[in-house]
């Protein structure tokens, strides 16, 4: 089991995810911008190595607008060598890696325009794995979409947009429950006519399910993962109490998540911990894992 946290490391006073506004786009800010944050990727990759936190999604902002057509600077090209190398410093430390575009990726929408936006935002992701020499158990994660009224026929223009995206894309193509629209169930249907890996989101499921216990749905999750996808990833967080349902916690509730591992201990799975102070509950869910492997 490797254990993570999303994007923005608050400890070592840089951000990986630094960006400008469009009008102000020229090469010279790309530049500076994707220089700033390849350097702070390789800090948090070396922070979390030296702290065991195995896993660790990169920021969807590390290329600011990289699929907007105003982007013609060529950044594939003029840090090929960076992408490479931290790809190596990757692999050899074993580290599980993903990505999550943001909720404007909709490969179900009713409009064209915003499904083939959708489409090159996919690109864009998977390009970055690629330059870093990543295999297929690098993932990209996106929710279903919306719901337009009508969940089947929703459903069904997601698996038909699917159908169409190329292998570099499939490839590294994973969804997951949410809180609102799509269950875990839901998922089900979308895999069996697919094959797309679902990515388990507990706290969704939470929020959101069938009635199915927690133990039961992470199995039925686990089973669409195939060899070469690698251990399926999970994403873990807990309801912020005072807040509206699915307010995520500013900090990890360790008794709910020590429960929820002793449930779940039968199975082999990476977590992503989605908490708002990110690596500061990610070390505590770190301590918790040698404390119970200890028991």
């Amino acid at each position: 089991m490797k254990i993570g946290y999303p994007c923005i490391n608050t400890s070592i006073g840089c951000t990986a995810n630094s960006t400008f506004r469009l009008r102000n786009y020229s090469e010279e800010n790309m530049r500076e911008k994707i220089n700033n944050n390849l350097e702070c990727l390789k800090r948090i990759l070396e922070y979390n190595l030296k702290n065991e936190l195995l896993f660790f999604r990169i920021s969807s902002d590390l290329i600011p607008f990289a699929s907007h057509p105003i982007c013609t600077f060529k950044w594939e090209q003029e840090f090929k060598e960076e992408f490479k190398d931290i790809g190596e410093f990757i692999k050899e430390n074993e580290f599980r890696i993903s990505m999550h575009p943001d909720q404007f990726v909709l490969i179900n929408s009713k409009d064209k325009r915003i499904v083939n936006n959708s489409i090159r935002e996919l690109e864009y992701h998977c390009k970055v794995l690629d330059l870093m020499k990543l295999d297929r158990t690098a993932k990209v994660q996106i929710h279903v979409g919306g719901i337009y009224g009508e969940k089947e026929e929703s459903i069904d223009r997601f698996i038909k947009n699917y159908n169409s995206l190329s292998d570099m894309i499939k490839k590294r193509l994973v969804i997951e429950n949410d809180d609102r629209n799509f269950s875990l169930k839901d998922c089900l249907i979308i895999h069996e006519k697919t094959k797309v890996p679902i990515l388990f989101d507990s706290f969704h499921h939470e929020c959101l399910n069938n009635g199915e216990e927690v133990k039961h749905a992470l199995k039925e999750s686990i089973e669409t993962w195939k060899e070469n996808d690698g251990i399926a990833m999970t994403d873990y967080s807990n309801q912020e109490k005072g807040e509206r349902k699915g307010v995520h916690a500013k900090h990890i509730y360790l008794e709910k998540f020590r429960k929820y591992l002793q449930e779940t201990k039968e199975f082999n799975f990476d977590i992503m911990l989605e908490i708002k102070d990110k690596e500061k509950s990610a070390l505590e869910a770190i301590k918790e894992v040698k404390r119970i492997r200890k028991e």
